[in-house]
């Protein structure tokens, strides 16, 4: 008798237990940036938001650096269910549509407020394209504007010419090709390697990437043309959101808007801090000469009309929206 209660009774311990597993339900979010990196604080911000509002659950556990998946992988990734969350850049996939690319195109929008409209513009387009692949938007927040740096002084186009240019997307490929530079594609997880090899020696990114990779240490000149403002988008597969209770799934889109909300506040705030960040350690920070601010908006004005041309209907709708507001 003794034996056979003890017996229902782990019965019954192990049928809590599975209860208890089954009601809790656990995303992984891959992310490429470093965990310092403003971005990735904002998703461990906003994966603790959602298990707080959602007591537990629904727990996301956010994997930076490039750790459960390589950048270009993360998207795939997403879309087939292996993650059932991930953060990517937009414009590194520009070549598989055309719309992904939109705040690559230099000096199209080129501060934050430009790009929050270019943001709202573009993101109608974006959400019915991520549907189609079986996926949605949560939130997606800006980088800090990109600028040029280098080991030597640039004045003009003409001195970016046979530099060993880093690029990750196909705008920041397009950028080299157009002022003579050979670009080299190096993802943010191997770039400081690929400086302090020499693969690289010049590049466009922001200032948090600047720092993230402590380019002071291997390059002396940072001009900031603000050439765009590319944004990190956190999408989710659709079939994993729609597993959600109906409680869970508003918990989640709420927690979303809080983290876009922060984000681009907090992005304002780095674009600020980490140019102050170079200049502490040894780098020369100053706005472009005249004459390079001419030809990267010449850069630029190929750039729109190329993409124009490559993204139909869908390209020219964005961009009207956008120059409407």
């Amino acid at each position: 008798m003794q034996r056979r209660f003890l017996h229902l009774s782990l019965l019954a311990g192990m049928l809590t237990v599975s209860g208890f597993v089954s009601a809790q339900t656990k995303w992984d979010l891959p992310a490429a940036y470093p965990a310092t990196n403003f971005h990735s604080v904002n998703l461990t911000q906003f994966a603790a938001d959602v298990d707080k509002a959602t007591a537990g659950k629904l727990k996301i556990t956010v994997h930076a650096n490039a750790s459960l998946f390589k950048a270009p992988e993360i998207k795939r990734a997403v879309q087939g269910g292996q993650a059932q969350a991930g953060e990517i850049l937009l414009t590194a996939f520009q070549n598989e549509w055309q719309p992904f690319g939109t705040d690559g195109l230099p000096f199209l929008a080129d501060s934050f407020d430009e790009s929050m409209k270019l943001y709202k513009a573009q993101k109608p387009v974006l959400e019915k394209k991520l549907a189609e692949q079986g996926m949605m938007l949560l939130y997606s927040v800006a980088w800090p504007p990109q600028g040029i740096y280098s080991k030597k002084p640039i004045n003009s186009a003409a001195d970016l010419k046979g530099i060993k240019w880093r690029a990750y997307s196909p705008s920041t490929s397009r950028i080299a090709e157009l002022v003579g530079a050979q670009p080299v594609t190096v993802q943010a997880a191997e770039f400081s390697q690929a400086l302090a090899t020499g693969v690289v020696e010049s590049t466009m990114t922001s200032g948090a990437t600047g720092v993230d990779s402590k380019l002071y240490e291997h390059l002396k000149y940072y001009y900031d043309v603000q050439a765009w403002l590319p944004k990190n988008a956190v999408i989710a597969n659709k079939k994993a959101f729609d597993a959600l209770d109906k409680p869970t799934q508003d918990a989640l889109l709420k927690a979303a808007a809080e983290a876009e909300t922060r984000g681009w506040t907090e992005s304002r705030k780095v674009n600020t801090s980490t140019l102050e960040t170079l200049k502490a350690n040894g780098m020369t920070v100053t706005p472009p000469s005249p004459q390079l601010k001419t030809d990267m908006k010449k850069v630029g004005d190929v750039m729109l009309k190329e993409w124009l041309e490559k993204s139909g209907s869908e390209g020219k709708t964005i961009v009207d929206a956008y120059q409407k507001r």
